[in-house]
């Protein structure tokens, strides 16, 4: 008797098996897609002439904005502010120097036209100035100043810091803008949903292979 009820244990355990691990394997394809799609940042650049000396003397500048040198007379600005300033002075990228250098908010391999700013705007520091990146339009500086769902990757003198009403706030801005909670919350439920529910037709599907319940017609 023992011997048969093992052996029984034994299928419904493979059984289960055998039905769970595709359902795993969906689950983290949607896990994947909820956070390839959730993913996203705000960046800065300013679009120079392929020159190296151009680049990285405006980066010390913009640095030098925001931690005067000692001895100076200038008063510490936002780095925000300081790039920002750069931008609309010294950015050949006519349509967002305009705005500061503000490239908006972005998804990955999404709406940026030189790939290779694409990829560093998800893996430079947040709240640095960073650069020279070399794309077919010219040499770019980078500042990210914010990140949803990502790694984080914060500078040296970067902070961020959580408001009372659920906004993010990167010290060292004078920008703050909404994290989009309500939106971030409604996809993570929408998601655990879809997970519950797969997790339900596995345990049914594994009930009725073990004949715990009656199998519909």
């Amino acid at each position: 008797m023992f011997p048969s009820i093992r052996r029984a244990l034994a299928v419904i355990a493979l059984s289960i098996l055998h039905l769970v691990r595709p359902t795993v394997a969906f689950i983290g394809v949607i896990a994947r897609d909820f956070n390839a799609l959730t993913r996203k940042v705000t960046a800065h650049h300013i679009l120079l002439p392929k020159s190296d000396e151009v680049a990285l003397s405006l980066k010390q500048s913009i640095r030098n904005r925001v931690n005067p040198p000692k001895g100076s007379d200038k008063e510490p600005i936002y780095i925000v502010d300081a790039f920002s300033a750069a931008a609309e002075r010294y950015s050949r990228d006519e349509e967002t120097a305009v705005r500061g250098g503000l490239l908006g908010t972005l998804a990955p391999q999404g709406y940026c036209r030189a790939k290779e700013l694409d990829a560093a705007c998800f893996q430079v520091p947040l709240g640095e100035v960073c650069g020279p990146i070399e794309s077919d339009y010219g040499y770019h500086l980078l500042l990210v100043t914010e990140r949803t769902n990502c790694p984080k990757l914060d500078g040296q003198n970067t902070r961020i810091s959580r408001a009372l009403d659920e906004s993010v706030l990167l010290e060292g801005s004078d920008i703050q803008e909404s994290r989009q909670v309500g939106m971030i919350l409604f996809q993570q439920v929408g998601f655990w949903l879809g997970a519950s529910f797969a997790g339900g037709i596995v345990a049914e599907l594994a009930a009725k292979a073990s004949d715990i319940i009656p199998t519909l017609p």
